[in-house]
């Protein structure tokens, strides 16, 4: 029975792989596209039913998903109006690791997650596929210890100088629940996963590659071994390292199918460094999406023209935010879908 609950069977057949194939680097006949923060936030068929909304209300942002996790190992959270997730009694001490619950507990901890990607899998009659997200060890990290969001990310920064082995034993401890989470959510849906690293623009490279970058990759071995061993087939990882522009090679050959690109990231540039060997996912600058209609198009076909007609999956270089009009998201769409078909014309 156990087994069965953890791999539900008779998910709808998918009507549209354009993103799984563009991630797979696979040929395509137009640019795949899609934002984050969209569902949720401000659109009414994701709020039909009970599930669906309780999920999407919790994970509408990277933010809420890094949170989930942390919840889940102990950490208390409230919900501060204006200001977002707060862990009121944060990692202060070496010995504070003591109180966080074993890993291993984490993905069985989330069953209401599960639940509800096979329920949105299920709505979406196989119209596009299902994307699984979760925040990386470094950004899980940051939260714990600074309690909340911060400018400098000092308190965090400060583990990494001081306490180097603490940090590291923390780091194992939240890259040990991530890898049955993840696992969990291709199990109970999910057709592709990605991973945000959002606070990598607060290391330099040294400190990116000693703290981040090893589990970073470790995330990524791992899932795929843990599916191969619950018989799943694979699924395309994404990772999106924020401000991480530093290490875009050292991220290309992390194990993940897709780098994922900020706006302050030339595309060209990025393509040079990255080689052939991955799919780029980006990086419309989100704040674009004020401009006129007219303007997002000419945006959208400079961006396509940048980054080439495969090997690439069109997305904001961050998430959408909530007072943006739902008319320009389908502006952008629309102008990703229309100029990437031209340009495979020419």
């Amino acid at each position: 029975m156990e087994a069965k609950e953890s791999r539900p069977q008779g998910f709808p057949e998918l009507k549209n792989d354009t993103f799984l194939r563009a991630a797979w680097g696979e040929e395509t006949d137009y640019t795949p596209v899609w934002c984050m923060r969209q569902a949720g936030r401000y659109l009414p068929e994701f709020r039909e039913t009970r599930a669906a909304q309780d999920f999407f209300s919790t994970c509408r942002s990277p933010e809420a998903c890094c949170e989930l996790t942390l919840q889940a190992l102990g950490m208390e959270v409230t919900m501060v109006p204006g200001k977002g997730p707060s862990f009121p009694e944060p990692l202060r001490e070496e010995r504070d690791l003591e109180r966080l619950r074993d890993p291993a507990t984490v993905a069985s901890e989330l069953g209401y997650v599960f639940q509800a990607i096979t329920l949105t899998r299920q709505q979406l009659a196989g119209r596009v596929p299902l994307i699984g997200f979760a925040g990386a060890p470094w950004t899980l990290m940051t939260y714990m210890v600074e309690g909340g969001g911060s400018s400098t990310m000092s308190q965090a920064k400060r583990w990494l100088y001081q306490r180097p082995q603490a940090s590291h034993q923390l780091l194992r401890i939240l890259t040990d629940a991530l890898v049955p989470y993840l696992v969990g959510q291709v199990a109970a849906g999910a057709q592709a996963l990605q991973l945000f690293e959002s606070h990598a623009g607060h290391l330099g490279p040294q400190l990116f590659s000693k703290f981040a970058l090893p589990y970073i990759r470790d995330v990524s071995k791992r899932v795929k071994a843990g599916l191969q061993e619950a018989g799943l087939a694979p699924v395309p990882m994404i990772i999106f390292a924020k401000d991480g522009h530093f290490a875009l090679e050292e991220l290309a050959q992390a194990g993940y199918e897709v780098v994922g690109l900020d706006w302050t990231v030339a595309p060209e540039k990025a393509r040079e460094r990255v080689g052939k060997t991955v799919t780029l996912q980006g990086n419309l600058d989100p704040c674009a999406l004020y401009a006129s209609e007219e303007e997002i198009g000419k945006l959208v076909q400079q961006m396509l023209n940048d980054f080439g007609p495969q090997r690439y999956i069109a997305n904001l270089g961050h998430g959408l935010y909530p007072d943006m009009d739902p008319e320009h998201v389908g502006a952008f769409v629309d102008a990703v879908h229309k100029h990437s078909r031209l340009l495979r014309q020419n």
